[in-house]
């Protein structure tokens, strides 16, 4: 991370079943397009990051404050935070900006996120989060199985390094990092997280995207982008055009 002050630093938030390393990708590009600090943690119940006793977006979102703690100490009096979440991670990143948290946030972009939720679906993610752990004879099965969960197969080759972090071995059997609970978070509600904030709200999907469409989005009142070409998880499939949203924000605050 780049070590500047009186900057706007980026936190980026990954989606349901990924983990932080997601960005990594994003790294040669930030070097030359973002001229502050970026964190990129696991959300709780994600690669590295312990489970919850109960996920909701709220307690997510307080995990990633109290990871913020070494960084938020090092921010500058004109520093201010940039959120671009993806997914899960874009609820997450609104739910961060509330206005009674009071954190220094300057902007909030979410990608793909899913607006609207059937009974059937939100009964599918309760019955996945009831299932218990499943293991694998091999960490090659587990990777794939991993990618299907984090909608990235086809995206990283099972060997990648990125997938790493989405495993665990133990006693010679691999399983996926992901506390399972973590499918039961919920169904977001868009319009009271966008009521509950003040800050400049950017709401992204990729053209492709089956999860969510553009009318669903321009119906809560914010801004929104659509990205060509690009599906659900456009911020790997183009980092690029993903980190172009960010052009706004890129360059230094100015006291």
């Amino acid at each position: 991370m780049a070590d500047e002050t009186g900057r706007r630093q980026l936190l980026l938030l990954h989606g349901l079943g990924a983990t932080g390393e997601v960005w990594l990708p994003w790294a040669p590009l930030l070097e030359h397009r973002w001229a502050g600090r970026w964190l990129a943690p696991d959300l709780a119940g994600h690669g590295w990051s312990p489970p919850l006793s109960a996920y909701s977006f709220e307690a997510l979102g307080e995990r990633v404050v109290a990871g913020l703690g070494p960084v938020a100490d090092r921010l500058g009096p004109h520093d201010r935070l940039v959120v671009l979440g993806h997914s899960l991670g874009g609820v997450v990143a609104l739910a961060l900006a509330a206005r009674t948290r009071r954190l220094p946030v300057d902007a909030v972009i979410g990608l793909g996120i899913k607006v609207a939720w059937s009974p059937g679906e939100l009964d599918k993610a309760r019955e996945l989060a009831q299932r218990p752990v499943t293991w694998f004879a091999s960490r090659d099965e587990a990777a794939r199985r991993y990618l299907r969960v984090a909608g990235l197969a086809g995206l990283f080759a099972p060997d990648h390094p990125v997938v790493d972090a989405g495993l665990r071995q133990e006693d010679g059997r691999w399983r996926l990092a992901m506390d399972p609970a973590a499918f039961a978070v919920g169904e977001p509600r868009l319009p009271a997280l966008l009521a509950a904030t003040d800050v400049p709200v950017l709401l992204a999907r990729g053209e492709q995207d089956p999860m969510v469409t553009d009318a669903q989005l321009k119906e809560l009142g914010v801004p929104v982008v659509t990205l060509p070409g690009l599906g659900h998880n456009a911020h790997v499939e183009d980092p690029a055009a993903v980190l172009d949203l960010l052009a706004p924000y890129a360059a230094p605050d100015r006291p």
